[in-house]
């Protein structure tokens, strides 16, 4: 399994940007920021990464909470959304270059228990920065001295968490997200982050069981979503999985991993006729790629086993 699966970090991730613009096309993207209230967020800073091309750039929403991408090629894009004070989002966008993409709205959610002072912010930034060079020693000295000035700012302690998952000190990163913890037991990223040690030291079982404390109805990101329901559909947990990819493609309706691992979910909890509905609605979006011909192969398999099926009721 691949190493930190389902991570989800609290603050800002660096790109490996390629100079050459290999992510231009025909499509475009436009999308607003906003706070848990609608209010508009202004300099919410933007990275737009283009899985196909290996390649991206970055921008920030202006006084109206307005971002756009001009002249980006199609398939899936990963988007982080950024600003000091808040809980960073990240989602993944399938980009269409001929027809119209739906404008993108995200809701940024306030860290609770830190109020961004002058200071803070200057030393929460560089911090920050230091995580994104991976120089995760010195990132813990600066979080924790946030701490030290600030001991309401429970929050964090997941930095620290997952600098020490990044060292791949397992332990030592379960230690600060327990500590988020004691002081919210429902905090989902710090459930999910312990659930990802355990992944990482191979202890699946561990694992599976963190990530059963997390209430679904409060997780709303399609990544974490597709992520946990692949954990337990490749660990034979099908019927778990499905909840996990029903909800994914909910909120995410173009997520071409999502559905494809949907249908794959129904298949395998033997409900043939639901696995061709999710496998159709898949070619709707994608036609051509290779995938799209093994989504039409199982859609050939699926009707005649729903015939052999409904043959055997029969008698």
């Amino acid at each position: 399994m691949k190493k930190g699966l389902v991570y989800s970090a609290l603050f800002i991730f660096s790109f490996s940007l390629l100079l050459a613009q290999a992510y231009r096309g025909r499509g475009r993207l436009i999308g607003h920021v906003y706070d848990e209230q609608g209010n508009p967020l202004e300099g919410v800073e933007v990275k737009l990464y283009s899985i196909r091309a290996s390649s991206g750039f970055k921008t920030k929403t202006d006084k109206n909470g307005e971002w756009r991408a001009m002249w980006i090629r199609g398939g899936t894009w990963n988007v982080d959304f950024y600003k000091i004070g808040y809980e960073p989002r990240k989602i993944t966008i399938e980009v269409r270059e001929i027809s119209k993409n739906p404008e993108v709205e995200i809701k940024l959610k306030k860290i609770r228990g830190l109020v961004i002072t002058p200071e803070l912010e200057k030393t929460l930034e560089k911090a920050n920065k230091l995580f994104g060079q991976g120089k995760y020693q010195d990132a813990i000295e600066g979080y924790e001295k946030i701490l030290v000035d600030y001991p309401d700012a429970y929050i964090i302690n997941l930095n620290i968490g997952n600098c020490y998952f990044q060292m791949h000190k397992y332990d030592k990163a379960m230690e600060y997200y327990k500590k988020v913890l004691e002081k919210d037991q429902n905090y989902v990223k710090a459930l999910i982050g312990i659930g990802n040690c355990y992944i990482n030291m191979e202890n699946t079982e561990e694992a599976m069981k963190w990530y059963g404390k997390i209430n679904i109805d409060k997780i709303n990101d399609p990544v974490v979503l597709y992520n946990i329901g692949t954990i337990y559909y490749n660990n034979g947990k099908y019927d778990l999985s499905l909840n996990y990819y029903k909800k994914c493609v909910s909120l995410k309706p173009d997520y071409l991993d999502g559905i494809y691992q949907l249908g794959l979910a129904y298949m395998a909890v033997s409900n043939f006729s639901e696995a061709i509905d999710v496998f159709n609605r898949y070619l709707k979006i994608d036609k051509d790629s290779e995938r799209a011909k093994t989504v039409r192969e199982s859609i050939k398999y699926l009707k005649e086993s729903l015939k052999e099926q409904k043959g055997v009721e029969k008698k």
